[in-house]
Formats: C-alpha cells, sequence, structure tokens
C-alpha cells in the first residue's frame, strides 16, 4: 500500500497540520486555522481507520473498486487511482465505531475547511480551537497516545481550551500568552543558542509615563508594564476609573509588546493575565490600576 497511507504517515501529516492551525489561530489567521485544523482532523481519522484496518478507508459512493483489493493488500494500482474516504465519512465511521461522539462544533470546523460553511470563517472559526481539542483529543484516546506526545510544546495550551473550570476570557488570554511566547521564540529558529535568552536579558528603561489631560482632569495616559508572555516591558494605557477629589485611581485598558506582539484589548482582559502593575509606574500622586491582580509572570 501507498506509504502515504500508512499510519505512521497519517499520524505525521495530522501532527503537522494540528500545529500549524495552532500557529495560525497564534497569528490571528482564522481561515488558516479553520483549514489547517480540518486537515488535521481528516488525517488523523483516517489514522484511527487504519489503525483498525485499512480497508475502512474505501470510498464507497464514486470509489475504484479495485481500492477495495488495493487497501487488502492484494492488488498494486497507479498512484493517480488510489482515493479514499472524505473526511465528513471518516468522521460518520468513527462514531458509528463509538470513537468520536456528535460534534456539532467539529461539522462545522470540517464544513469550514471545505469551504461549504455560508459564512465568513474567521467570523466563528477562532471559537472553534476547544472543538479541535476535545476531538483530537478522542481520536488519540482510540489509538492510545497520550496529547503531549501529539501536540508537543502546544499541549499545556490545548489543556487550557478545555479548561472548563476557567471562564471564556481567561482561557482566551491564556492562550494568547502562550501563542505570543511561542511566536517570539519561533524568531530565534536557526540562530545561535542563546541568542533568545540575550534578547530577554537586555537592558531596558521602558516608556516615560505620557499623559493627556484637561486641566486638572487626567484623560488617558501611557506608561509601561512587564509584558505577561515574554516579561520585557510593554506598552500599557490607563484611563481614570474613580476620582474621589483626593487621589485618581487609575485603570489600566489595554497593552501591547512590541517584542512579543502580545496584545490584550480591555481592562478584563489584563486582569486575567494578572498583569504586574507598580503603582510608581504611573508617577507621584497616583494610585495603580484597581482589580488589576498582582500575579507571577507567564512563559512559554
Amino acid at each position: 500500500m501507498d506509504e502515504s497511507l500508512s499510519f505512521e504517515s497519517l499520524l505525521e501529516g495530522a501532527k503537522k497540520a494540528g500545529h500549524k492551525a495552532m500557529d495560525d489561530h497564534g497569528r490571528g489567521e482564522y481561515d488558516e486555522f479553520a483549514l489547517h485544523g480540518g486537515v488535521a482532523v481528516e488525517r488523523l481519522a483516517k489514522a484511527v481507520l487504519v489503525s483498525k484496518n485499512p480497508v475502512y478507508l474505501l470510498e464507497m459512493r464514486n470509489g475504484n473498486p479495485d481500492m477495495l483489493l488495493y487497501l487488502g493488500g492484494h492488488l498494486e494500482i497507479s498512484a493517480d487511482k488510489i482515493r479514499t474516504v472524505g473526511a465528513k465519512d471518516a468522521i460518520k465511521r468513527l462514531r458509528t465505531m463509538g470513537l468520536l461522539p456528535p460534534d456539532t462544533q467539529l461539522d462545522l470546523l470540517i464544513e469550514l475547511r471545505n469551504g461549504t460553511a455560508h459564512t465568513t470563517v474567521g467570523d466563528q472559526a477562532k471559537a472553534l480551537l476547544p472543538a479541535l481539542a476535545d476531538n483530537v483529543a478522542a481520536l488519540l484516546n482510540g489509538i492510545g497516545l497520550g496529547n503531549d506526545d501529539f501536540w508537543g510544546r502546544w499541549s499545556s495550551a490545548m489543556y487550557i481550551a478545555v479548561d472548563r473550570q476557567r471562564d471564556e476570557v481567561e482561557r482566551d488570554v491564556e492562550l494568547r500568552i502562550r501563542q505570543a511566547w511561542h511566536r517570539f521564540s519561533d524568531r530565534f529558529a536557526g540562530l545561535p543558542e542563546g541568542a533568545m535568552e540575550k534578547v530577554l536579558e537586555e537592558p531596558t528603561e521602558g516608556i516615560r509615563t505620557i499623559t493627556l489631560s484637561n486641566h486638572d482632569d487626567l484623560l488617558i495616559g501611557l506608561s509601561s508594564a512587564p509584558c505577561p508572555a515574554c516579561g520585557r516591558p510593554a506598552h500599557v494605557r490607563f484611563a481614570p476609573a474613580v476620582s474621589d477629589g483626593i487621589g485618581t485611581v487609575l485603570e489600566v485598558t489595554a497593552l501591547h509588546c512590541t517584542l512579543c506582539a502580545l496584545d490584550l484589548n480591555s481592562h478584563a482582559e489584563i486582569k486575567a493575565a494578572q498583569v504586574q502593575i507598580r503603582p510608581e509606574t504611573f508617577g507621584v500622586g497616583l494610585t495603580s490600576a484597581e482589580g488589576v491582580a498582582i500575579g507571577e509572570m507567564h512563559a512559554g
């Protein structure tokens, strides 16, 4: 049988597509995420079918009848005549076998990947990461393979994606922190060992605090705080939340790191990321952002 249809080849192809999907999701390229996520599920589904019986790859509707003998190992046919079951039918067979549960979100991912869903892909694909994580985990269970073996460096991100103990904002922020870290570390691929560490250790003063006021009233300001992904100084935007005539309590409303490209776009996201805010960051007489937790740094 063609080597590309072997269990090992299909599994490796599924891994590569799955990791590309995570890279796409981290860059905000959700159309590409749907494409690569769908490919990952299809190849992994076929790998599971092959592990049970290679004949389960047979295309029933419009397939070449010689494929039955070919998949059974009793006939050789040319590569241009090899046709196997599509993603939807592969998933259907695995559900019939009890190896994959029904999931409308997975069905949508496959439709987006095939271009058959009548929607703008990016609008819905972003939210399909948990469906990808859940169904890959179910398929891996069918072949006795662990999530860590499949996802590698993305393992922790995929556990977060399916963590029902966190609210949606917390899951989304934790994923973006890890995605930003991986994007940053990827920039050093092929460079001498220690290059990334040298960049992270380079001393910096951050940025000066800049404020925009209307007479005595502070309207908006810009300063810096440690990035929760890479730890380097990131730009933060802040604005007054409470003013009681004695002092002004500030609320940090956005964060952007020019080094790892992490963006947090609301006070809720910054709170979920546990951004470390120092009161002195915002100047004399101003206090730090109310409700922004002081927590440990995140990395990787």
